[in-house]
């Protein structure tokens, strides 16, 4: 089954603000995962492998590059045996590149967020409003979501971040 998420990647200067700003909201932690994402090579979209202490999913999804928050399509399977699938999976298809984080994981309703830092490319800030175990959300109710959230951390347009972490890093080994 596919979902929607709204999301947005920023640059996040002050990380521990972000942090403040989320437990004040009553935000619920998660926790910190440390997560390798292996990118695949497919003929459109993303297929990556996460692999995590908390988040273990196979995910392809569809998402245009570009400023401001964007929507993405997406199908999402969780994984039982990360390793074995990562060995299937780099049989069958070339590996594009491989990303690994930390990320501190933080849920307010419907809305996660995630505080990144990624080896280096530094720090971010996601949000994404998904309606995948909220189908009766709208598009418009969940991109309203999102703004506020950014206007509440104080996101500003040049800090919003238009590729992913693993285009960035396949653009710094250029």
């Amino acid at each position: 089954m596919s979902a929607i998420n709204i999301e947005i990647k920023a640059r996040c200067f002050h990380p521990e603000k972000v942090e403040a700003f989320l437990l004040n909201a009553r935000a619920r932690f998660v926790g910190t995962d440390h997560q390798k994402d292996t990118y695949f090579t497919v003929p459109s979209g993303r297929l990556k492998l996460r692999q995590g202490s908390i988040e273990n999913n196979l995910i392809f999804y569809q998402r245009p590059d570009g400023e401001g928050p964007k929507t993405s399509e997406f199908f999402l399977s969780p994984v039982q045996s990360g390793p074995s699938l990562e060995a299937l999976l780099m049989a069958a298809l070339p590996v594009k590149v491989i990303v690994e984080k930390w990320r501190k994981i933080f849920f307010i309703e419907h809305t996660k967020f995630h505080i990144d830092e990624v080896p280096s490319l530094g720090a971010f800030v996601e949000i994404e409003v998904s309606n995948l175990h909220h189908p009766h959300l709208t598009r418009e109710s969940m991109e309203a979501d999102c703004a506020y959230y950014m206007q509440a951390l104080g996101i500003e347009a040049e800090h919003l971040i238009a590729n992913s972490y693993s285009d960035m890093l396949l653009e710094q080994s250029k």
